[in-house]
């Protein structure tokens, strides 16, 4: 009986696409196809193979099966779930899984092998090079083994007794060294990774929450160990949320383990890319350090998943497929049957609810390893003590960076604030220098000289003149990123070392690993960062911790406004006093009476998230509701409002859920599209993925007008 193969295609479109099986092809679930769409053919995978029934429609049959590995089911369910759960085509999700099967292959290497020919001139010479040519390598290389010169290479290559073969080496990384002692824990840490170990044989989630500098690394470590253990086969998968991080990681595994793990995020050359993908659909790679599209490479035997600084924002993938790592981490643990870990200094407040009502087994360790204590913590008020005119940094922090200096100890001020200003406004006109068709002001930065729109990427020289009104020398720079900081900490401090750590300074993970191994042995006396310095690193020499604006995430009508100031504010600040130095950090703030400020200040976390998760439950947001939002943009205003009008008639109205909207997006035009928003909000009880996907059934879109759904929002622009 001939047979019909669905197969998705990592393309936008609704459902996967039937083909005819040719006969004697035996395809099966995961594997992939080439597939004729319209005039060409394309890379699919088969989701499922099953006997034709009969009926009048031809189908196109399957072109043929690619000699690339399949996708394991797990792989695949995952894929379908996640499309599901994110209202969004499954072919989105698959395209992510097929990223590195995509990428170009490592070109083939030139080596030397025997072909068996006896050669014609049999010499001493000759013999040793026929013996060192047991194992394939270069024609040079097989000189220096043998001792000879590449003259008696060449000569058995002429004559045949060598032969030239171009090999593509197997993807395969090495395998972990279990014999290897890990790291000496103190009693917290050892009762931690004594129950993490307990339960590495099945799913359950764990919330690791530990303060900062408690060792939560050395604790995952010994999981990953008892799981690799236990499965000779078993693939262990470390996500983190920032590039930067994953170098100091990738040492720390390495140094665990005696081997290199997999790396995967988007520095990844794609030759690197495919050979890590490979390795892992083959089993050849058995641990993974990554970002969050780690989660969709094909893991054959998938027993840990550690999801590290779960809390922080950059799990959350805002463009084309919309998804939250962390969120979609448990559910992959569910699937493949394997442990999770959620690690943490500042857990968010959805995992700790989930602790707290026992969904999550919940670990913490409450101090810091060793001798390290945590800093201590002052609220600096710039309503008493502001800068002098035209500076960021207040008398109190300057005086605090002089002694710390004085003593040969390093300061870290921080500034979640790229660029020079976030403000360039014209002081004759008062116009505000934006980005073409957006509502994003342009940064300016003073390393390159042009204003910068980081939402779209658009940047231009900066002018000499106000675009607008034509007056020369009017444009002025309003506000501290973090290369004006720099510029006033270089003022003050001009015999100090004094390097920027930012997105414009650090281009790729290897600078990354070279600017923190440099701050980790003591090469400035002066870091000003942004957030890419503050989680994650251990700087033994640093001892002051300066945040230059504390309000800078309180601004605006986000949800999680507190809770994310909160957590990248404690993150930051717990930088300091890490080793065996007391630490300090100082935050410059107009608000000091903030909740926020007076829970970083007591240092009492307990009291913020209780705080906040009352008020949260007051008003049915997460995590005690859920949210999702509706995103609709088109190039024309009026098309756009008559479409939301419509859109918003055709809501489903269903007991549990409260539509509000539509309303204009705060960045209400982007790359000349305007923008609105609906926010959705759900009772616990609702499916909230299926009353999004009911709604967006009921509307037609019009040609130019998109439609975005974003499940649990993190964003509110």
């Amino acid at each position: 009986m001939s047979r019909i193969a669905s197969v998705l295609i990592p393309m936008p479109l609704p459902e996967a696409f039937d083909y005819a099986e040719p006969e004697g092809m035996g395809l099966a679930a995961g594997d992939q196809v080439a597939v004729p769409l319209g005039p060409r053919l394309i890379r699919g995978v088969v989701v499922e193979v099953r006997d034709a029934l009969g009926g009048n429609r031809p189908l196109k049959p399957v072109a043929e099966r690619l000699a690339d590995p399949a996708l394991p089911p797990g792989t695949v369910e995952f894929i379908q779930w996640a499309a599901r759960y994110a209202v969004d085509a499954p072919g989105q999700p698959l395209a992510i899984a097929l990223r590195g099967a995509r990428a170009p292959k490592p070109r083939p290497t030139r080596v030397v092998v025997a072909t068996g020919a006896t050669p014609a001139r049999p010499t001493a010479a000759r013999t040793k090079v026929l013996e060192a040519a047991a194992a394939p390598m270069s024609a040079a290389d097989l000189a220096r083994a043998a001792g000879v010169s590449s003259g008696v290479v060449k000569g058995l290559l002429d004559e045949g007794a060598l032969a030239v073969r171009e090999i593509v080496a197997e993807a395969r990384f090495d395998a972990p060294d279990l014999t290897r002692a890990g790291a000496e824990l103190n009693a917290s840490q050892a009762a931690a990774a004594d129950a993490l170990k307990a339960v590495v044989g099945g799913f359950n989630v764990t919330l690791l929450d530990g303060v900062t500098g408690s060792g939560k690394t050395e604790v995952y470590l010994e999981a990953a160990a008892a799981a690799l253990a236990a499965d000779p086969d078993a693939q262990v998968l470390i996500l983190l949320p920032e590039i930067a991080l994953t170098q100091a990681v990738i040492a720390r595994v390495a140094a665990r383990f005696g081997a290199q793990p997999g790396e995967w995020h988007s520095d990844v050359a794609p030759p690197a890319r495919r050979r890590v993908w490979e390795a892992v659909a083959s089993g050849n790679c058995r641990i993974v350090v990554g970002a969050r599209s780690a989660l969709f490479l094909p893991f054959r035997r998938l027993r840990l998943i550690v999801v590290d600084e779960e809390h922080d924002g950059s799990f959350k993938q805002e463009e084309g497929f919309i998804y939250h790592a962390r969120d979609l981490a448990v559910v992959r643990g569910r699937i493949e049957d394997a442990a999770v870990v959620l690690a943490s200094a500042t857990p968010s407040l959805e995992s700790l609810r989930n602790a707290e009502t026992g969904r999550y087994r919940w670990l913490r360790l409450s101090t810091r390893h060793g001798t390290a204590r945590l800093p201590d913590i002052e609220l600096i008020d710039l309503r008493a003590t502001p800068p002098e005119a035209g500076r960021w940094l207040s008398p109190p922090l300057v005086r605090e960076m002089a002694e710390t200096w004085a003593r040969g100890e390093q300061t870290l001020l921080f500034l979640n604030r790229r660029g020079y200003a976030p403000l360039v406004l014209c002081k004759a006109c008062g116009e505000r220098m934006t980005a073409p068709d957006t509502d994003s002001w342009l940064v300016e930065h003073r390393y390159t000289g042009r204003l910068v729109c980081h939402l779209t990427g658009f940047s231009m020289p900066k002018p000499s003149a106000c675009p607008h009104c034509g007056a020369k020398d009017s444009l002025v720079s309003i506000g501290p990123g973090v290369e004006r900081v720099e510029e006033e900490a270089r003022a003050l401090f001009p015999e100090a070392r004094i390097a920027v750590f930012s997105s414009d300074t650090v281009f790729d993970a290897r600078e990354a690993r070279r600017l923190v191994e440099a701050m980790a042995a003591g090469e400035f006396d002066i870091l000003v960062a942004t957030q890419a310095a503050a989680k994650g690193h251990n700087f033994p020499k640093l001892t002051l911790v300066g945040v230059v604006d504390a309000d800078l995430g309180l601004r605006g009508g986000d949800l999680r406004a507190a809770e994310r100031t909160y957590q990248l504010l404690a993150q930051a600040t717990g930088r300091a006093g890490r080793r065996d130095r007391p630490g300090k950090a100082l935050l410059q703030t107009y608000a000091p009476e903030h909740a926020v400020m007076q829970a970083l200040k007591a240092q009492d976390r307990d009291a913020f998230v209780e705080a906040e998760m009352a008020e949260r439950e007051l008003s049915g947001l997460p995590p005690f509701g859920r949210l999702a939002a509706v995103i609709a943009s088109g190039p024309d205003a009026a098309q756009l409002e008559a479409f939301v009008q419509g859109m918003a008639s055709q809501a489903p109205n269903t007991p549990g859920v409260e539509v509000y909207g539509p309303a204009d997006a705060p960045l209400g035009l982007i790359r000349g599209r305007r923008r609105k928003r609906f926010l959705v909000r759900a009772d616990r009880t609702v499916d909230l993925s299926a009353y999004m996907a009911a709604w967006r059934a009921r509307v037609r879109p019009p040609g130019q007008i998109r439609v975005a759904i974003d499940i649990d929002p993190y964003s509110f622009l």
